[in-house]
């Protein structure tokens, strides 16, 4: 019965879709008082993700979903497009111990990576852990987490259906069996194996308790690990360790929210006490560690931040600046090979600079051109280090480095068959926003393009956590430019393309420069003539997919269709789920009388009104989401389904076996994908 019905949509347009209705969510009114304000929820039943008529819900949505989405004319080439671009053989950036090393690599055939190592860098694949065969529908995904020092002993972690709880096992590769040592189901923020197998440090998270960090004895329970760090920190607090290279120092660093934190130290050989470094919440502190010396990033006194180092043996002498701050901002910093990297960003562009350990600049890595370049990763006494570099017409490449001589070579180069990069550009154009910030944003498209008004163009953003949103190799963009169309990718404040100032000037009570930075790149591209709001979709995903809500429900009338993926979109509840509670510093608390005020101003949830014509869109969730609750997406959907007044689509896609991100196969990957930008080629009039 389904495939007429398809067929019909396709053909008629606008008009089966009127005949063809979406679910119909029961309404029940729930009203609750926000510090005097009276606010309604209708939806609230659809909170509860397991009772019996929510998932008769889901099940619906998706069959209307399926019913406009299935058939469309342009799913089966963009699956054919992104199975010829996707499904090829992509490989892991390698980590050393001892002779070995480790790397991951999924070939045309794998439906999910599977974790390799090779002894000498030019020896021989020896499949490690393939996780292929764990699953029949291949959710079933593997990852490294440490390893000892001689590369005998690797920790690796299993992760079902996307979800971010994941099982870590120990594998002796002499013998090819796990040890009896296994750290259970849990959301674990870091590890760190003992380098002689002692043990293994580890931060379990619990949703809305909060993390901490715990010791495991090799050979013993795991009912039995100590709590060395956490006690009585609350939810909001987030707890990370690392262990030096040399095995003597426990670096522990206490996050409140992305731009605030703590650093403590304990010398684990001489079993010392765990002492502060830097406390009080005031600053953000990045730690690496060499030998003795402990580097901290930091925006103290330095808001494109700058680099200042601790002698572990002497703290009471406190810190001395190591590199300066210069007027680009430090995006990171790494030690290898005896020497530290710093990474920096130039108007949304990588580069790398190596020093001494005392801070002597030494030169910059070599890099292929304007991108985005990961720091060389390596061991503090070996001299092969690791980097990769892309950009939106460079495909994915991994370099080792000869640290001595800092001369790259290539190790592994992502081949895309079929597909010629070198016809289509990439520019980079800067605007203002409302408030007359200059906001910069790619744009990727073919060369010789006119731009006539009447480009289809997909505009993504994110926008927050300090996250920088840097050139990449984006199969999106590719296919979308092939087609006439224009891909942009706008960096927005909140994220840290410019340091914390432009972090900041985009959380809290100045989230809303977020959303007037993307809504003032949407009217750039329709002044400038690349497009016109008929041919203007907008995608964005997690905290991206609140700014998707925002835009949506502040301009309707500047987009044709919203992507909204694993979206945030109710904030006055969204502390109350999952992990929630780690983003309040980010977002603030419908629980603070301020805060409220500026999560009520902007919340999307409660700013749908009945009659307006919305855009079309398409939310996109799963049950296996552990991070962002999928009840937001669920309550949106039926929300704007009852609330528009337009025949444009209101969907949902929910996946019950996807998480937060990834845990796909790549063959359900390719349909998702190709399920997501049929809608986009369906509502911009795309025709492959």
């Amino acid at each position: 019965m389904r495939t007429p019905l398809c067929f019909a949509v396709c053909l008629l347009g606008s008009v089966a879709i009127a005949q063809i209705k979406p679910p119909v969510a029961k309404r029940v009114p729930v009203t609750e008082v926000y510090h005097g304000v009276k606010v309604t929820d209708s939806y609230r039943w659809l909170e509860n993700q397991k009772s019996p008529e929510t998932r008769k819900w889901i099940d619906a949505e998706n069959r209307y979903t399926d019913a406009l989405l299935e058939h469309q004319p342009s799913r089966a080439y963009l699956k054919r497009k992104l199975t010829q671009m996707v499904k090829i053989e992509h490989v892991g950036m390698p980590t050393q111990r001892g002779s070995r090393f480790f790397y991951t690599r999924q070939r045309p055939q794998d439906e999910q990576p599977i974790l390799y190592y090779r002894d000498g860098l030019g020896g021989k694949d020896h499949v490690l852990i393939d996780p292929n065969p764990m699953s029949k529908d291949h959710t079933v995904t593997a990852d490294f987490v440490d390893f000892s020092d001689d590369g005998r002993y690797v920790a690796y972690q299993i992760r079902h259906g996307g979800a971010d709880e994941t099982v870590i096992h120990i594998r002796d590769i002499q013998t090819g069996k796990d040890l009896p040592d296994t750290l259970p189901l849990a959301n674990y923020w870091s590890y760190s194996l003992v380098g002689d197998m002692s043990g293994i440090y580890y931060c379990p998270h619990v949703n809305l308790v909060g993390v901490r960090l715990k010791y495991h004895k090799m050979g013993t329970p795991v009912s039995e690990d100590k709590e060395l760090f956490g006690d009585g920190l609350n939810a909001e607090i987030g707890v990370g360790a690392q262990l030096s290279e040399n095995n003597r120092w426990l670096v522990i660093s206490v996050s409140k929210g992305w731009d605030k934190s703590e650093i403590y130290v304990k010398d684990v050989k001489n079993d010392g006490p765990i002492t502060p470094v830097v406390t009080g919440f005031d600053w953000l502190y990045n730690p690496v560690i060499a030998e003795d010396t402990l580097y901290l990033v930091t925006d103290k006194d330095a808001p494109k931040k700058h680099i200042i180092a601790y002698d572990l043996n002497n703290l009471s002498a406190g810190p001395h600046e190591v590199v300066p701050a210069t007027t680009d901002s430090i995006d990171g910093a790494v030690l290898a090979g005896g020497k530290l990297f710093v990474s920096r960003l130039h108007n949304v562009n990588s580069q790398i600079t190596a020093y001494t350990p005392e801070g002597k600049r030494l030169g910059t890595v070599p890099l292929p051109g304007i991108g985005q370049a990961s720091l060389p990763s390596g061991r503090w006494k070996s001299n092969t280090a690791f980097y990769t570099f892309e950009s939106y017409t460079f495909p994915v490449c991994i370099y080792s480095l000869d640290v001595a001589s800092n001369k790259p070579k290539m190790w592994h180069q992502t081949k895309i068959p079929g597909v010629d990069t070198s016809k289509l550009t990439t520019k980079q154009v800067w605007f203002k926003s409302k408030d007359g910030t200059a906001i910069p944003m790619f744009m990727v498209y073919r060369k010789g393009l006119k731009f006539d008004s009447k480009r289809p163009t997909l505009l993504y953003g994110y926008g927050g956590f300090d996250v920088s949103e840097l050139p990449h190799f984006s199969s999106t963009a590719t296919i979308l430019a092939e087609n006439g169309g224009v891909f942009v990718d706008v960096s927005l404040r909140g994220g840290g393309e410019f340091g914390e100032a432009w972090h900041q000037a985009g959380m809290l009570g100045k989230k809303q420069n977020v959303f007037d930075d993307f809504i003032g790149a949407a009217e750039w591209l329709e002044k400038n003539k690349v497009t016109r709001p008929s041919k203007l979709a907008i995608e964005g995903g997690s905290n991206g997919g609140l700014l998707m809500g925002a835009a949506l429900t502040q301009r309707p009338d500047l987009f044709q269709a919203v992507l909204c993926e694993v979206p945030l979109l109710d904030m006055l509840r969204y502390d109350l789920f999952l992990q929630g509670p780690q983003w309040v510093p980010e977002y603030g608390s419908a629980k603070d009388p301020e805060q409220f005020k500026w999560l009520y101003a902007y919340s999307p949830y409660q700013h749908v009104k009945k009659g307006v014509q919305y855009p079309a869109v398409l939310f996109d969730t799963g049950d296996s989401d552990t991070r962002v609750a999928p009840l937001h997406a669920r309550k949106m959907t039926a929300l704007l389904q009852w609330a528009t007044g337009s025949l444009r689509p209101i969907l949902l896609h929910y996946e019950t076996t996807a998480g937060h991100s990834g845990g796909e196969s790549i063959t359900k990957a390719i349909d998702h994908r190709a399920l997501s930008l049929s809608f986009v080629f369906w509502q911009l009039g795309i025709r492959p």
